[in-house]
């Protein structure tokens, strides 16, 4: 009768393997963007494709992990389905550890957002508004939403203050 031993021994090589996959994936940087960059990710970041920064196209932004949040927000009429990746995972994209980052506008607004806010709550980088694009003079082409509607408490100024619109980049310290 053959030995067992080699057949276990490939055998747990094997789950050591997979089991490791998500991690070699998430170590590889992400390529450069081939449409229009609608995001830059500055600062601290282990993933950069362009330079020291992380570039992301439309398309590279919807492959993140993403969510779809219905809810109503101070700024829109009635609810909407508000589409686009979680901010943690878009975090994680760029190899990033840090306790808050800083997200600017288009027009150069800024805001500190602590990073337990991505974790304590599904925040997400709308990028689509009821299936299409969200155009810049309605918020976009991104902005910073919070789970208004699931999550009432949320509805006051130090949030709001941090749903920042029209953003172009996070910068991470």
């Amino acid at each position: 009768m053959p030995s067992l031993r080699p057949c276990r021994a490939v055998l747990t090589l094997s789950l050591l393997l997979l089991s490791s996959a998500p991690l070699l994936v998430m170590a590889d940087p992400l390529p450069p963007p081939e449409g229009e960059v609608l995001l830059r990710v500055t600062g601290n970041i282990g993933h950069p494709n362009v330079g020291d920064e992380l570039h992301l196209d439309r398309e590279m932004l919807m492959s993140i992990p993403s969510r779809s949040i219905e809810t109503s927000t101070p700024w829109t009429e009635g609810v909407g389905r508000f589409e686009g990746p979680l901010l943690r995972a878009l975090l994680e994209a760029a190899g990033t550890q840090s306790e808050h980052v800083r997200v600017q506008a288009l027009n150069e607004y800024e805001s500190e957002v602590p990073v337990s806010d991505f974790h304590d709550y599904d925040v997400i980088l709308a990028i689509k508004r009821d299936g299409e694009p969200i155009e810049v003079r309605d918020l976009g082409p991104m902005f910073v939403l919070y789970p208004f509607d699931e999550q009432p408490e949320l509805l006051n100024e130090t949030i709001r203050h941090r749903s920042v619109w029209h953003v172009g980049s996070v910068h991470v310290p």
